[in-house]
Parts: structure tokens; sequence; C-alpha cells
């Protein structure tokens, strides 16, 4: 089942922070991750939640994104991230893939029959 990180980032220190997103994808990528969502506009569609940076990252299991996260191979990016920015990260589960294709049906089935 799939994992995901959802990350909330509030940059300070932005030459250090450069550096921090050069050294993260390749850590990601060896414990399977992808990035989903990284940086880019945000749009508040109901309450007033403005994040001033955001990433969303998909791991194919959230054994494989905790090991990620507690990685020597993303340690020193970590680091680098905690000197330059203020985050919030939360570790998620995702639908089993027999569950997304459900709701993808689902969600096909209304848009046919809407008028």
């Amino acid at each position: 089942m799939p994992a995901y990180v959802v990350v909330e980032i509030s940059v300070h220190d932005v030459q250090t922070y450069e550096r921090y997103k050069q050294l993260a994808p390749p850590s990601i990528a060896h414990y399977g991750g992808r990035y989903l969502v990284r940086g880019g506009a945000t749009e508040a569609l109901e309450g007033t939640w403005q994040p001033p940076r955001f990433a969303l990252l998909e791991f194919p299991t959230i054994e494989q994104a905790r090991a990620w996260w507690s990685s020597p191979e993303y340690a020193a990016a970590k680091a680098l991230r905690h000197a330059s920015a203020h985050t919030m990260m939360l570790l998620m589960d995702g639908l089993p893939q027999d569950d997304r294709h459900a709701v993808a049906l689902a969600g096909a089935s209304a848009e046919s029959s809407a008028p």
C-alpha cells in the first residue's frame, strides 16, 4: 500500500535550502519514493491555509517512507533542511491499489451520468 509524506515548509535561509533541494531527491529515489508535488503555487479552496512551500512525496510502502526519513542517505539533507527552514511533516497511509481503482471507477461513472 502506498504511503505519502506531506510537508509544509517555511524557508528562512534560501541559499542553504537550495543545497537541500540538490541532496534530497537522490535519497528519496533510493527508497523508492518520488515527488508528486514540489513547490509551486497553492490555492486555498476552503479555510485560510496558505503554506509558503509545499511538497508531497509518494513511497511504495509506509515502511520505505520511514526508512528514508531515518536513513543515512537522507541525514545530510535533513540537517540542511533543519538549518534552513521550519517544516511540518506528516506520514500518511495511502489507499490500497484495489480501493484506488474503485474510487476512480466510481468517479468516472458519476461523470458519465451527469447531464
